[in-house]
């Protein structure tokens, strides 16, 4: 449960469907959340740099969804994208949007269940490996939710299409952005976010994340320009840790033995039942 400051902070932020949905899916907010939710809500620039698992995606994309449902709240969604989820990943990207389908439903039918109506949002992926039917589909009705690569983006800006799909953007979230800063790619994707600023009838926010940022000024200056201020939200890198280092039954040999490796598997198989989270590093590929 949370504290009372977490929930005195949280509760006026989102429309009352959001808030609950987050409360019956986390114990609270996390740090990097609490503290970018402020900023962003606060109309400024922001770039969060916070360790894996600190809930990084959430932080960019909650108010942004919170935002989509007030609008649908009001009356129906106009048709346009409004926010563009930039990941320098194609498999990433779609990682992101099988993540964002779980609480969009889950609010909407928290709506519902309320008496309102679901507000309809949609989350689409455009990259080089969308079909052609899904690409003239976005076309004819956009997705409020667009999730792309940097040079996909560019290619939207350069169709008359993707220009008038594109300029109802009103945030723009960069991941990973330290894969690109500093390299041919995040030169392309600074052109293209400036494009794409001037195309719309105000310059989107923009939210940059990622775990690996140094120095964290100049990440913050490659995401809005030299010309614009950025709140850094920086909650360090190094996260609390347990070590303990474990050995099979058997003794260990230069050949590992059947005996011996499924000892092993075993006990990874048991530590993977006791926790939710499971990250496992091997050295071959048996």
């Amino acid at each position: 449960m949370r504290d009372s400051t977490q929930a005195d902070f949280f509760s006026p932020l989102f429309h009352p469907a959001v808030a609950a949905w987050f409360d019956a899916s986390f114990a609270g907010p996390t740090p990097c959340q609490s503290r970018a939710w402020a900023s962003i809500a606060a109309g400024r620039h922001t770039l969060i740099a916070a360790p894996t698992g600190s809930g990084k995606t959430l932080a960019g994309f909650l108010t942004a969804i919170d935002g989509l449902v007030r609008q649908a709240a009001a009356g129906p969604l106009p048709s346009g994208v409004q926010v563009v989820y930039v990941s320098p990943l194609k498999a990433l990207g779609n990682d992101i949007q099988r993540n964002l389908e779980g609480p969009l439903a889950a609010i909407g039918a928290r709506i519902a269940a309320a008496g309102g109506t679901d507000p309809g949002i949609r989350a689409a992926v455009r990259t080089g490996d969308t079909p052609t039917a899904a690409r003239a589909l976005m076309r004819r009705r956009p997705p409020h939710l667009l999730v792309t690569t940097p040079e996909s983006l560019y290619i939207l800006l350069t169709s008359a299409s993707g220009r008038d799909m594109l300029a109802t953007t009103k945030m723009v979230i960069v991941d990973e952005i330290h894969a690109v800063a500093g390299t041919k790619r995040g030169a392309h994707l600074a052109l293209s976010l400036a494009r794409l600023a001037a195309l719309c009838a105000a310059p989107p926010l923009r939210v940059g994340l990622s775990a690996t940022q140094k120095p964290v000024e100049d990440i913050a200056q490659f995401l809005v320009g030299p010309e614009q201020a950025c709140e850094i939200i920086d909650e360090g890198h190094v996260r609390e840790r347990v070590l303990t280092i474990e050995m099979p039954p058997s003794p260990l040999e230069t050949v590992l033995s059947g005996d011996t490796a499924r000892e092993i598997y075993d006990r990874i198989a048991a530590l993977i039942v006791d926790h939710r989270t499971t990250l496992v590093f091997v050295n071959t590929r048996r």
